[in-house]
């Protein structure tokens, strides 16, 4: 058994690309309920009622969609330098940026399939003040009522050309584990659920069927409860917002979803997450087979075919 490694506390911030700024501003903030920490000419900081930190969300003008750049946090300054050796050893490292809004210096690198993440430690904390402060001390702001009014960050979803890659990459990089994976009958890994902590998964990498590189599948919001995912649904149709799926439950992970596409195109889940813990130290992943996903959601719900198909950016045959 590989001793688990503990160098990086949690995912930090997902910056999403967005070729249509104010229309998806409103949609995050109006809509998904997240809150402003910071705007500026083309970038806006965002976060959910109770994320500890400055933000969770960067959202970024640009002439495309898609991914931005992943953000982790280690859990000391020490265990940040430790994965920057790793990472440098296994020559996928950019080197160190500066800080942005929320957070201090970072350093930068990529997976194999091209996708951009950082670490850093230095962060700037969230600090309420009189319209926001909530009344009990252990929650980061109060709950706002706005739109969905999302929690906090949850996970995210990255499309890849090849998974075992990025799973044999990954768990050296940033000491992950896997807890779920999708074995195919062609001897690839179809999907593949991994974690630095104790939650089932922060990031989940699925087999991109275009072959391209460096794609987005979506990110995640949680919620406290299946209700508030039936009312996310009720708040999305009454603002027009396309609901591609859901709400359901995944068979893998558990998560009861519902997925809709922000005006940009880039896809956007909230779910009740969080109920599963990965407690074991010496825990075994969990293998599913192509079998097993062709009976569909934990339901027996068919997936929808755009669900395997739609990513960001989207890729010429997508339309």
């Amino acid at each position: 058994m590989v001793e688990p490694c503990h160098d990086i506390a949690h995912l930090a911030h997902v910056e999403l690309l967005t070729d249509r700024f104010e229309d998806s501003l409103d949609f995050f903030t109006r809509v998904y309920g997240l809150s402003v920490s910071a705007k500026s000419e083309g970038v806006a900081y965002l976060r959910g009622f109770d994320d500890y930190e400055f933000h969770t969300l960067k959202l970024t003008a640009a002439t495309t969609t898609g991914i931005g750049h992943v953000a982790y946090r280690a859990s000391s300054p020490e265990a940040l330098q430790r994965r920057v050796a790793v990472i440098e050893a296994l020559g996928c490292g950019l080197g160190w940026v500066d800080g942005d809004e929320g957070h201090g210096r970072a350093y930068r690198f990529t997976d194999p399939d091209g996708h951009t993440f950082e670490i850093y430690y230095d962060t700037r904390r969230f600090v309420a003040d009189d319209s926001s402060r909530a009344a009990l001390k252990n929650i980061a702001s109060r709950f706002h009522g706005q739109g969905v009014c999302v929690r906090r960050l949850d996970h995210l979803n990255l499309l890849a050309k090849d998974v075992s890659a990025v799973r044999d990459w990954i768990t050296q990089a940033l000491g992950s584990r896997v807890s779920e994976y999708i074995q195919l009958d062609n001897g690839r890994i179809g999907g593949c659920w991994f974690t630095v902590n104790n939650k089932t998964y922060d990031v989940a990498y699925t087999e991109d069927h275009t072959g391209h590189t460096g794609r987005f599948h979506h990110v995640t919001y949680a919620v406290d409860q299946r209700e508030d995912v039936l009312r996310a649904a009720d708040i999305f149709l009454e603002n027009g917002v396309h609901i591609e799926t859901g709400p359901h439950k995944h068979a893998i992970q558990g998560t009861f979803f519902l997925y809709v596409y922000e005006p940009a195109g880039n896809r956007v889940e909230v779910a009740n997450a969080g109920a599963r813990l990965l407690l074991a130290p010496d825990w075994e992943p969990v293998v599913w087979t192509e079998a097993d996903r062709k009976k569909g959601q934990a339901w027996g719900l068919k997936t929808i075919e755009s669900f395997h198909t739609h990513g960001t950016p989207p890729v010429p045959h997508e339309g």
